[in-house]
């Protein structure tokens, strides 16, 4: 199998989805700035944007492919992978939570739901129980966690399926998948979503040279939204 191709395995019917690292990095940036053009829309533009809302729900789905896709790896439970992705994420979530629960959302208020991060936490530490074979407790922390994060049980049903067929291509799997993120609908009130599934499976066809900066997306994250609470704050008293 080479890099930044679909390769037919021979032992699934369905092609087995194979990416460049580069090509990995760069949809994680293009997830960062889909996502931060759907914030500057919700907290500083007051969804008076409808195209940076409707691009935006374009980036969950592509950061839970890339999660899923590198913890489907060969191997990482023994390397401890899942272990330390969820420590990073618990603490850029917990930091995150200041400028997250200081801007509010459009929807809820105060501290629920829990940023996306937190809802990433969640999807690792379901797929690293399931990676266990302790299933009825990655079942209770699914129905727990769904409540409390962001884009609740969608969210995780998307990337519990999308890891299930990166391990494993399978029809079923597939259709999971698809119905998943379909599913994401009932939060996003559009199809949009739907979208990065075409757009993942032609990014497999790229072989993109770009570094991988391990630190960055975790940063990023609390980075810009406490950013745009600066700016808002600024803007709120000046006026």
């Amino acid at each position: 199998m080479t890099d930044g191709a679909i390769q037919h395995s021979r032992n699934f019917s369905l092609p087995l989805l194979v990416m460049a690292g580069g090509t990995i990095e760069a949809l994680k940036w293009l997830a960062l700035i889909l996502m931060t053009g759907d914030h500057l829309n919700r907290f500083l533009f007051n969804g008076t944007v409808p195209a940076l809302f409707e691009l935006g729900r374009l980036a969950l789905p592509i950061f839970v492919f890339v999660l899923a896709y590198n913890l489907a790896r060969p191997g990482q439970l023994e390397r401890g992978t899942y272990p330390r992705t969820m420590q990073r994420l618990a603490v850029f979530g917990a930091l995150a939570s200041v400028p997250f629960i200081a801007l509010g959302d459009l929807q809820h208020a105060g501290w629920w739901p829990l940023n996306v991060l937190f809802s990433l936490l969640a999807l690792t530490a379901i797929l690293y129980l399931i990676e266990r074979n302790d299933r009825v407790t990655a079942g209770v922390l699914f129905m727990v966690a769904g409540s409390l994060v962001e884009y609740s049980w969608l969210g995780l049903s998307l990337g519990v399926a999308v890891w299930f067929y990166c391990k494993r291509p399978s029809a079923p799997a597939a259709v999971a998948t698809l119905l998943a993120c379909a599913s994401l609908w009932l939060s996003n009130g559009n199809h949009w979503a739907l979208a990065a599934i075409p757009l993942i499976l032609a990014a497999t066809r790229l072989n993109l040279q770009l570094p991988r900066l391990r630190w960055a997306f975790y940063a990023y994250y609390p980075l810009h939204l406490g950013l745009i609470w600066l700016i808002r704050s600024g803007v709120d008293g000046w006026g």
